[in-house]
C-alpha cells in the first residue's frame, strides 16, 4: 500500500502563480489545497491540517504576516512565505512572525522543491526528537551534550553550545538575530546583536575549517544565520 501524498496548502490570490504552483507541485507528487484569501486559507488550514503551507504576503483581505501569526497560535506545520516583497525587513518580519522560510518571487521550481524538502525534513526530525545530529564531519550527540569534528571532541562554552543546538533544532531554516538572541540569551536580550556576532565568530573558529568561508554556519546578510543541511 502506497504512502498518502503530502498535502500542501497554497494561500495565494494570483491565479497565474497558483497555476504555476499547481503544475510544479502535483508533478512533484504533492497534493494541493488552494485558497485565494487569508480567511479561506485559515479555514482550510484548520479543516485539513496540511503538512506544509505556502503563503503569499500580499493577500486581498489580510496581510500574510497576520495569517502567519494566527497559524502559529495553534499550528506546527512548516510555513514558507512566497512573496514579491524582497527587502531584508520583510524577510525578518515574516521569520519573526513564525515563518520557517522565505522565497522571493520569481523563483524556480528546483529551488521551491528543495526548500519544501528541507522544511518537511526538519518538521519530521523535530517530531521524532532525534538526539543525534550529523553534517559532514560534524557530529553532535544532544543527549550527551558532546560535539565532535572529524572524530575529535570539540569543547564549547555553555553559550556556544546553546547557540549551536538552537541552530540544530532549526537546521536549514533562517533564524533572525532577534530569534537567536531570545532563544540563547533569553527574552531580555533585546537587540544586542554584537553578542551574537562574537559568539558566532568563536563557534566558527572551533567548527569551521576556514571561518571566513563557512561550510556549516551560514550568514544570511542583514537577517540572521542558518545551519546548512545536506540539501
Amino acid at each position: 500500500m502506497s504512502e498518502p501524498a503530502i498535502v500542501i496548502l497554497v494561500i495565494e490570490d494570483e491565479a497565474q502563480m497558483r497555476r504555476f504552483l499547481r503544475a510544479s507541485l502535483t508533478h512533484g507528487g504533492y497534493q494541493l489545497i488552494e485558497a485565494e484569501t487569508a480567511e479561506q486559507g485559515l479555514v482550510q488550514a484548520a479543516a485539513r491540517n496540511p503538512d506544509l503551507v505556502l503563503l503569499d504576503l500580499g493577500l486581498p483581505d489580510q496581510d500574510g504576516l497576520v495569517v502567519t501569526e494566527r497559524l502559529r497560535q495553534w499550528a506546527k506545520m512548516p510555513i514558507i512565505v512566497i512573496s514579491a516583497r524582497g527587502q531584508e525587513q520583510d524577510k525578518i518580519q515574516a521569520l519573526d512572525a513564525g515563518a520557517d522560510d522565505y522565497l522571493t518571487k520569481p523563483f524556480g521550481v528546483g529551488e521551491l522543491l528543495a526548500r519544501i524538502r528541507v522544511a518537511l525534513r526538519h518538521a519530521a526530525k523535530t517530531s521524532e526528537g532525534d538526539s543525534q545530529f550529523s553534517l559532514g564531519e560534524l557530529r553532535v550527540d544532544l543527549g550527551r551534550r558532546q560535539v565532535r569534528l572529524a572524530d575529535q571532541e570539540v569543547h564549547l562554552t555553555p553559550i556556544e553550545y546553546r547557540l549551536l543546538t538552537t541552530l540544530i533544532k532549526h537546521a536549514g531554516r533562517v533564524l533572525t538575530h532577534r530569534q537567536l538572541l531570545r532563544e540563547v540569551w533569553g527574552p531580555n536580550a533585546g537587540d544586542q546583536t554584537q553578542y551574537l556576532r562574537v559568539y558566532m565568530g568563536q563557534l566558527r573558529h572551533k567548527l569551521e575549517q576556514d571561518p571566513s568561508r563557512p561550510r556549516y554556519l551560514m550568514t544570511e546578510p542583514g537577517v540572521g544565520y542558518r545551519l546548512r543541511t545536506e540539501e
